[in-house]
Order: C-alpha cells, then structure tokens, then sequence
C-alpha cells in the first residue's frame, strides 16, 4: 500500500478551483487501486494535507496521468502558496479498534 500527501498553503480559492477538486476527486475514487483519502489542516501554520491511500504505485501514476489532475497542477499557483507532495510505502497500519478508519482492515497485528 501507498500513500500520496499533497501538503500546501491556501490562497483564495474559485469556483474553479472547486469544480477542479471535485473532478479530481471523482476521479481518483473512479480508478481501480484507490483504497481512501484523508484531510488534515494545521492550525497552527495554516497548512492542509490531503492524504491518499492506493493499493500499488500504478494505481497512483493514474491519477498523477490523468488530464484533470495536470490542468490543476499547471494552475496551481492560481490558489496555492506553496506545495509538497510525499509518495511513502505503507509499511504497517496498526491500532486499537477505537477509531473506524478506512484502513482499518489493514490493520496488522504487532509493533
């Protein structure tokens, strides 16, 4: 498993902006391998991750690929101040079973 955190800093965001995100996001839950997605925002520095959960990294280069995902990605600085991505290999999901997260299942035993 995989996952993609798109890490930014917020400018004013559009309408399309919106429409943007939205198709993104239709998108990523259209392609086989997508497994989940979370939102994170810090207040502390304003910043906000979006974290992507994938089964393998072609599922992933999918998205990355996909028309929609490139128009936003040249258009980013419209209303972004700044970005990071980090690809990371899940190695382990593990935790009590006090929180229903979407990786739940994947939940293994030990560490």
């Amino acid at each position: 498993m995989y996952s993609a955190t798109f890490i930014f800093a917020k400018k004013q965001f559009d309408d399309e902006f919106h429409r943007l995100d939205q198709t993104i996001a239709a998108a990523a839950k259209s392609l086989p391998g997508y497994l989940g997605e979370e939102t994170w925002e810090n207040a502390g520095n304003g910043l906000v991750s979006n974290v992507y959960y994938w089964e393998s990294l072609e599922a992933l280069q999918a998205l990355i690929q996909h028309p929609v995902h490139q128009q936003a990605k040249a258009a980013q600085a419209n209303w972004l101040d700044g970005y990071k991505v980090v690809i990371s290999e899940v190695v382990r999901v593990y935790g009590d079973s006090k929180i229903d997260h979407m990786l739940a299942s994947a939940d293994a035993s030990g560490a």
